[in-house]
C-alpha cells in the first residue's frame, strides 16, 4: 500500500525583547547559570507577573506579516505540567484565545508555489533548561531562559515532504529576521521547530496518527529527522503495526528518532485563565500603527530586486534570503550603480568569506564602502579583475584599504601605453613564426601574444589595452 505523508509544524520563536515576558530580567544568551532570574520567573509565592508590551507588539507584527487575523481581546492561561525546569509547575501561555490566527504563508519548494495555512500564533513564556552532566548520574537546571517570551506559530497539516518543511522554515525564519523580532539562531534555541508527522493511505481523507519530533537544531537535521520518521512509520504500517501518538527526540549521533514520552492532549494540561493577569484589549489604533511600520518582506524585496535592478531570479533569491546580505548589496549599489557587478561580487567572493568565517554581512570585516573602493579600482584599471579576485581573501582578512594592499603586494595594473609597448615589442621580436602566422590570416594567434605579454608583465598588464595595442602594432608591421 502507498501512503501520503502529512506534516504540520510548530515553531517556537524567541522574541528579541531585552527583558522577559512577565518580569524585568534580561534575556542575554550565554550568561552564567541562574544569573538572570527573579522571584517572578522563579515562581516565588506572592510575586506577580507584568506583561511586556513590546512582546505583544512583536506578536502583532508577525501576525500581520503572516496574513493572520489579530484578536483584539484575549487572555493568558496556565498550562499545568510538572518538569524540573518549570519552577512554577505551570507555563503561562495562550490557549483558546490566541493573539493571531487563520493566516497563511506562500513557499516555493522546487519552484512550485504552495500556500501553507497558519492555524494560530500565540505568546507564551519559555521554560528553563536541564543541563545533563556527561559521565555523571545527575542533571542540573539553568533557569535563565525561564520566562523568555516565545511566539509559537502553528501550521495546518499542509506539508507533504521534507522539501515543503525546509522551504517553509527558511521562509518563516527570513520573515522573522526581516521583522527584527527574532534572530533565528537554531543552535542557541531561538528558533525551535517541531514537525508533526503522520501517514495515511493514498486517497484517504482522514488523518493518520501523528508523531511530534523534538530536539532538532539545524535545517539539515530537520530534513534527516523527517525522512527517517516517514520511513519508520511506513515500515510499521506496512508490517501491520500501529503508529502510536507520541513525542520522539531526534538523535543526530545515531541518525534516528527515539521515544521521549506519549503525546499529551490539551485536557492533560488542565488549562484555565491565569488569575494574576488581566485580559488584554488591543485598540485598533495600535494594530494600525504596527501595520504602518512593517518593513519590506523577503518576497516583495526579491520582486523589487528583479524589476529595479534587472537581476536574474536566482541572484535575487540569494541576496534576499538574508536581510543583512540584501542590505549590504543595496548600500553598495547606492554609491556604485552597477547592480549586476555588485551582485556577482556579493554572492561570490563576499559570501564565500562570510561562510568561511561564519558571520553575517553586517558582521563582516569588509564593509560596503571597502568593496565599492575595490570595484572602482577595477573599473579604473588600477588592478585587473583576475588579480582582485585572487587577493580578495587576503583583503578581507587584513582589514586594509584596497589601494594600500594593492601597493604593498605590487598588484597595480600597467595601463601606460609606452610601458605596455615595451612588453609588446619584446614579445613580437621573440616570436617571428607566430607573427608570420598572424599576417597570413591566422588571427587566433593574437591570444598567444596577449598571453605572452601578460606573462612578461607578471600579470600586471591591462589585457584590454594589450589587445588593442597588439592589433595596431601587427597591422603596422603588415
Amino acid at each position: 500500500m502507498s501512503y501520503q505523508v502529512v506534516i504540520g509544524v510548530e515553531v517556537h520563536a524567541q522574541l528579541r525583547t531585552r527583558s522577559k515576558l512577565f518580569c524585568s530580567c534580561g534575556t542575554t544568551f550565554g550568561r552564567s547559570p541562574n544569573s538572570q532570574t527573579c522571584p517572578v520567573c522563579l515562581g516565588m509565592p506572592g510575586s506577580l507577573p507584568v506583561l511586556n508590551r513590546m512582546a505583544v507588539e512583536m506578536a502583532v507584527r508577525v501576525g500581520l506579516a503572516l496574513n493572520c487575523s489579530i484578536r483584539r481581546d484575549h487572555h493568558f492561561a496556565r498550562k499545568n505540567y510538572f518538569y524540573p525546569d518549570l519552577p512554577k509547575g505551570y507555563q503561562i501561555s495562550q490557549y483558546d484565545e490566541p493573539i493571531c490566527e487563520k493566516g497563511w504563508l506562500e513557499i516555493q519548494p522546487n519552484g512550485e508555489t504552495k500556500r501553507i495555512r497558519i492555524h494560530r500564533a500565540h505568546l507564551e513564556e519559555d521554560a528553563g533548561k536541564s543541563v545533563h552532566q556527561p559521565g555523571r548520574p545527575e542533571s542540573r537546571v539553568d533557569l535563565n531562559r525561564t520566562g523568555t517570551p516565545l511566539l509559537e506559530i502553528v501550521t495546518e497539516p499542509d506539508m507533504h515532504s521534507a522539501d515543503d518543511v525546509d522551504a517553509y522554515l527558511k521562509m518563516l525564519r527570513d520573515i522573522l529576521i526581516y521583522l527584527n523580532v527574532c534572530d533565528g539562531n537554531m543552535e542557541q534555541g531561538n528558533f525551535r521547530c517541531e514537525p508533526n508527522i503522520s501517514l495515511r493511505p493514498s486517497g484517504e481523507q482522514r488523518l493518520g496518527t501523528k508523531v511530534e519530533l523534538k530536539n532538532i537544531n539545524s535545517f539539515r537535521f530537520v530534513r534527516e529527522a523527517i525522512d527517517y520518521e516517514v520511513q519508520r512509520q511506513t515500515t510499521v504500517l506496512s508490517e501491520g503495526g500501529t503508529v502510536h501518538q507520541e513525542t520522539r527526540l531526534w538523535d543526530e549521533a545515531q541518525g534516528k528518532t527515539m521515544v521521549m514520552r506519549s503525546k499529551e492532549e490539551a485536557h492533560d494540561y488542565r488549562y484555565f485563565p491565569d488569575p494574576d493577569l488581566l485580559p488584554i484589549h488591543l485598540d485598533q489604533a495600535i494594530i494600525d500603527e504596527v501595520h504602518e511600520t512593517l518593513p519590506e518582506l523577503p518576497t516583495a524585496r526579491k520582486r523589487r530586486f528583479i524589476s529595479d535592478y534587472q537581476l536574474p531570479v536566482a541572484d535575487a533569491e540569494t541576496l534576499t534570503s538574508s536581510k543583512s546580505l540584501a542590505d549590504y548589496f543595496e548600500l553598495c549599489v547606492e554609491t556604485f550603480p552597477e547592480p549586476k557587478t555588485v551582485c556577482n561580487w556579493v554572492k561570490g567572493e563576499l559570501l564565500r568569506e562570510l561562510h568561511a568565517h561564519d558571520v553575517s554581512a553586517h558582521e563582516s570585516t569588509m564593509p560596503p564602502e571597502r568593496l565599492v573602493k575595490l570595484l572602482r579600482l577595477i573599473e579604473q584599471d588600477t588592478i585587473s579583475l583576475k588579480a582582485a579576485r585572487e587577493f580578495f581573501s587576503e583583503l578581507y582578512a587584513s582589514g586594509k584599504e584596497p589601494e594600500v594592499l594593492i601597493q604593498e603586494k605590487g598588484l597595480s595594473q600597467v595601463s601606460d601605453d609606452e610601458a605596455l609597448m615595451t612588453f609588446i615589442r619584446e614579445v613580437l621580436s621573440n616570436n617571428p613564426t607566430q607573427v608570420s602566422q598572424y599576417k597570413g590570416g591566422k588571427e587566433t594567434v593574437l591570444g598567444f601574444f596577449v598571453g605572452q605579454v601578460m606573462k612578461a608583465s607578471q600579470g600586471k598588464a591591462n589585457p584590454g589595452k594589450v589587445n588593442s595595442l597588439l592589433k595596431a602594432e601587427l597591422l603596422k608591421e603588415s
